[in-house]
């Protein structure tokens, strides 16, 4: 129970800095592409309005804030960009490679006359690997097309986005590795209860049995005195399931004293039917319909005693649960294109239709709060039981409901 706790607890700790990084390092890398994506519009628009020339003199004196311009006179000698002019016969005129150094003028004229046959006036194209922006001027005399090389100006986004994810991972890693250590020391004061909780149910159970023992051994006295009444039989029923349920709390306290246990290879098929054979007497009794179906020579992980155990409990709930002259089945079998073994206990219950399934593994839960429907006489105790040694087998429980038959499901492994 503390070391599914502090699983759980490490896992939603961690999955909260992962979306806390994920925010963070969306937002930086965000900020990064929106301020150079800015930048290269606003140098195709000096280039378009100045045709095709980047010049100091136009270069405006503005103040500086986290979103706006990053031009300065020096800086804008940084930009690698070329243009072309083209007449009305889209035939180059003017070629301007100044600027360029990679980039011919042979694939200036193509790359200008490429563009001008889209529709968007502005957009990127790519040549010889490398990324340009480009933004076409059009005039009833002639065509300004200018391209600019966004690599360098990407490049910082790019550095950025790096650097984040690199440091998130490495933040990543050191607060998981560091929450892991101090994972039992965060969760401690709930250890602390939850071993007080278990200690407190042994401790009172086995204070509990004395008075009871006294209980019972008084009314057997005033039998023998006064002979059997409904009173004294009330008494005896009572103090017989005071008894079931202590033995069953303190049950419970110890299987979760208990992280693991030994775990071997188990005939499950012989611990089954030995069980089912057991039990065919009370299922008579009760006056249900008892039907096995157990396939020979299956083997599972698991404890001999605690699956014998999980069997009975899944037995005894089907039979408190089954209508009159209804059917309790008891299936073990194995699927040939996986190594699980599978145990399914169903029986009939047409009440259950509107019943929380996802309830049924909580300590104490009843289905039936009124305590109406006869042979619910159980305390809510035994699936969560079930549960529990399920999961020292690693193995899998699930409840389901379908033609008037409530079915609980396990998977185990072979």
């Amino acid at each position: 129970m503390i070391r599914h706790f502090q699983k759980k607890f490490i896992f939603v700790s961690t999955s909260a800095l992962i979306v806390v990084l994920f925010t963070i390092i969306g937002s930086i890398a965000s900020i990064a592409y929106f301020r150079s994506k800015n930048e290269v519009n606003e140098v195709l628009t000096m280039l378009v309005q100045n045709n095709g020339q980047l010049a100091s003199k136009n270069i405006q004196r503005q103040p500086q804030n986290f979103f706006g311009s990053r031009f300065s006179r020096e800086g804008m000698f940084q930009y690698r960009y070329f243009s072309a002019n083209l007449d009305r016969h889209n035939q180059t005129t003017a070629i301007n490679n100044q600027h360029i150094l990679t980039v011919q003028p042979s694939a200036i004229q193509r790359l200008a006359k490429r563009v001008t046959k889209f529709s968007r006036n502005n957009g990127v194209i790519s040549y010889q690997g490398v990324h340009y922006a480009y933004r076409i001027k059009r005039s009833s005399k002639n065509t300004l097309v200018v391209f600019l090389d966004e690599t360098l100006l990407m490049s910082e986004t790019r550095e950025i986005l790096h650097v984040s994810i690199a440091l998130g991972i490495l933040c990543l890693i050191l607060y998981t590795a560091i929450l892991v250590g101090f994972s039992k020391r965060a969760i401690k004061p709930i250890i602390q209860a939850e071993q007080r909780q278990r200690e407190f149910i042994t401790n009172a159970g086995h204070e509990l049995k004395t008075p009871l023992t006294v209980i019972a051994a008084n009314t057997e006295m005033q039998e023998l005195t006064t002979g059997e009444d409904e009173w004294t039989q009330s008494n005896k029923e009572q103090v017989t399931r005071l008894t079931r349920l202590i033995n069953n709390l303190i049950s419970l306290a110890r299987m979760e004293e208990q992280p693991n246990v030994a775990i071997t290879d188990i005939d499950a098929s012989a611990i089954a039917k030995r069980v089912a054979d057991s039990f065919k007497g009370v299922a008579m009794q009760n006056h249900h319909q008892f039907r096995v179906n157990i396939q020979n020579d299956l083997h599972i992980q698991g404890d001999q005693n605690h699956f014998e155990e999980l069997i009975n409990i899944l037995l005894d709930n089907a039979n408190k649960y089954c209508d009159d002259d209804g059917q309790i089945i008891i299936t073990l079998n194995k699927n040939k294109r996986s190594k699980n073994v599978y145990l399914t206990v169903s029986n009939s219950y047409a009440a259950g239709k509107d019943v929380d399934y996802n309830k049924f593994f909580n300590r104490f839960y009843r289905a039936d709060t009124s305590h109406q429907i006869k042979h619910q006489s159980g305390f809510g105790i035994g699936l969560s039981m079930a549960q529990r040694i399920v999961s020292l087998f690693h193995g899998k429980i699930k409840a389901s409901y379908k033609n008037g038959m409530i079915s609980f499901h396990i998977t185990l492994r072979s």
